[in-house]
């Protein structure tokens, strides 16, 4: 028996609940329920799934996250990253066309992530805030970031109708092209996107 799969071991009746998880082994549950989720669906995923799995007791799980949402929730917060964030190339439009590359990053695992939790996220909401704070806020942010420079520059006015609705046409092409076309967004079909969608609706060449 491997240290991990120890700590993993039910406590004694009347012991004080405690983790006893190390950060890798905590990573390790939250890699393996989303990993399924993309793979299976959010409902095909079971909590007893999971400790099989990882090959831990089922009373790790719930004693650590009481629900499955709960669950996914952690595992979603605990991959919050900013793929748009340093994205600065002097112009907006240098700026968007870089977007365009870094999301076609984002959008493999993660739009299939979005798409298998789309009915889970409608009925709880935990879940739905997890989300949003683990894989769009953090990027809306930085789009909003990348806009406001843009405007600060003069490159566009800032009450220009167009600029509220940029992140809700690089994350809709991300999301609808898979259902649309059954392809994925490479970074070509994005780049072409914004060039032909994003720039001309800001006025920009």
């Amino acid at each position: 028996m491997t240290s991990s799969q120890a700590a993993d071991r039910p406590e004694p009746v009347g012991a004080p609940r405690r983790s006893k998880l190390t950060p890798e082994r905590e990573q390790e549950f939250f890699d393996a329920v989303l990993e399924q989720i993309r793979a299976c669906g959010y409902d095909a995923v079971s909590m007893e799934g999971i400790a099989v799995s990882t090959r831990c007791s089922k009373s790790t799980l719930y004693r650590q996250w009481k629900t499955k949402p709960q669950f996914v929730a952690a595992a979603l917060r605990s991959r919050r990253r900013v793929r748009f964030a340093g994205i600065d190339t002097g112009s907006l439009a240098g700026d968007l066309r870089a977007v365009a590359r870094a999301a076609e990053g984002w959008s493999h695992k993660d739009s299939r992530l979005l798409q298998a939790l789309g009915h889970a996220v409608m009925a709880d909401r935990e879940l739905a805030s997890a989300l949003r704070e683990a894989l769009v806020e953090p990027e809306i942010g930085s789009l909003a970031e990348i806009l406001q420079r843009g405007v600060a520059r003069g490159e566009v006015a800032a009450d220009h109708p167009a600029l509220e609705y940029v992140p809700a046409q690089l994350f809709g092409v991300l999301r609808v092209r898979p259902l649309l076309e059954g392809d994925e967004p490479d970074p070509d079909y994005l780049l072409r996107f914004v060039e032909a969608a994003v720039l001309p609706a800001l006025g920009l060449t």
